[in-house]
């Protein structure tokens, strides 16, 4: 989007270049990326990257606010989740459309937040590979406040292991078969964390463990990459393991499945500020809006875009059985200004933050870039498409 970079990178794109990049990814891990990575990376310049940062400190100083438990606490109301929660997630992520203001400019939109983990370890393989094949310009990085690949590594280590020396793992409902399990493989490769399955564990009294060659592991701190929800689409015997979980056992959370509900959709109608558009609990709705074109309708937890209604017509709203789990959003209008061989495009950004916990405060780290043509943003809808797909910013410093 800085119109002298984007045609330098276009016209020195090779297919060449980009099958090595993502060999150069998967290098250890051949076959394990199974979304589609974009053949491009986004550059922004410096004044918009202080736009996305003001955004970022905006929204979490909600999070970090005294009565953030008690506003989202009916995010929990229908589900059963493990005791010790702490007071806040070590990592929120936040998806920004990249949006033009009424004079053209670029301006970031909230589409969504988590307070759940994102593709941490992989950005940092994904930026070296772009470093390694294609020509970034220098001054621009994928990393934030002043981080680099080391800083910020070290910063992720921290995040998952903490600084006690805890027995810490990455916890998933078969890992090896999920879509992002290269984030997992690169995780354990990057910062030695094994990876576990639900299926794995045990526990004896207040302590877990997970078994593997018949020998017992301790487990004192879980990364957790379960989405709470898939848990009770499982076999009884799956089941039967994760509610182990639900005991009061002696471990930590990085972060509690509890923050997955209550850093989500569910706080965007509590987000009043420019950069979020007008978001309402579908209960809570006094009348249908009469320009309901300008709406979308979403499920609250969702996963990866799942149940989303974009073009909304009043017998929608009348047939949802439950609108106290639902909210209407306004449009975001994103902008089409990636200019690509395959057309124009339009960019959702992720910006990845860590809780800083001397400071209190939650500090921009990375970021990942989600490229799209269509109506959805998200990776698995542009399987078919090219100069789509995962991506990574490179940002002006």
């Amino acid at each position: 989007m800085i119109p002298a970079i984007r045609k330098a990178y276009n016209a020195s794109f090779t297919t060449e270049k980009y099958q090595q990049m993502i060999a150069d990814i998967q290098n250890n891990y051949p076959g394990s990326i199974e979304f589609r990575l974009a053949e491009t990376p986004v550059f922004l310049d410096a004044a918009t990257k202080a736009k996305f940062l003001e955004a970022g400190e905006a929204i979490s100083s909600v999070i970090t606010a005294p009565n953030f438990q008690e506003i989202t606490q009916n995010a929990l109301k229908h589900i059963a989740t493990p005791p010790n929660e702490t007071l806040l997630p070590n990592c929120v992520v936040m998806d920004f459309a990249i949006c033009n203001d009424i004079e053209g400019n670029i301006f970031p939109k909230l589409i969504e937040l988590q307070g759940f983990p994102s593709l941490f370890a992989l950005e940092i393989m994904h930026d070296k590979a772009f470093q390694q094949n294609f020509s970034i310009p220098k001054g621009f990085s994928p990393y934030l406040n002043n981080l680099d690949e080391h800083t910020y590594l070290r910063f992720l280590e921290e995040t998952i292991k903490g600084t006690e020396g805890k027995k810490t793992v990455l916890l998933e409902l078969f890992p090896d078969q999920q879509k992002t399990k290269i984030d997992f493989y690169l995780t354990q490769q990057l910062i030695d964390v094994p990876i576990v399955c639900v299926s794995e564990i045990l526990t004896i009294g207040d302590k877990l463990y997970y078994q593997r060659d018949e020998e017992c592991y301790p487990i004192e701190r879980i990364y957790n990459r379960i989405v709470w929800d898939e848990l009770a689409k499982q076999s009884n015997e799956i089941q039967e393991k994760a509610n182990l979980l639900l005991q009061n056992l002696a471990v930590e959370w990085v972060s509690h499945p509890n923050h997955y509900y209550r850093i989500s959709k569910f706080l965007m109608p509590y987000l009043n500020n420019s950069f979020v558009p007008k978001t309402f609990f579908l209960n809570e709705l006094e009348s249908i809006p009469k320009d309901l074109e300008n709406y979308v309708l979403k499920p609250l937890f969702s996963f990866a875009g799942q149940g989303v209604i974009i073009d909304v017509e009043p017998h929608h709203i009348k047939d949802i059985n439950y609108p106290e789990n639902w909210i209407l959003q306004e449009k975001v209008e994103y902008s089409s200004g990636l200019v690509t061989p395959s057309g124009n495009a339009k960019v959702e950004v992720r910006l990845f933050y860590f809780l800083d916990k001397l400071k209190g405060k939650y500090i921009a780290t990375c970021n990942l870039a989600r490229i799209s043509n269509g109506k959805m943003i998200g990776v698995s809808y542009n399987n078919t498409a090219t100069w789509v797909g995962g991506s990574i910013v490179y940002f002006e410093k």
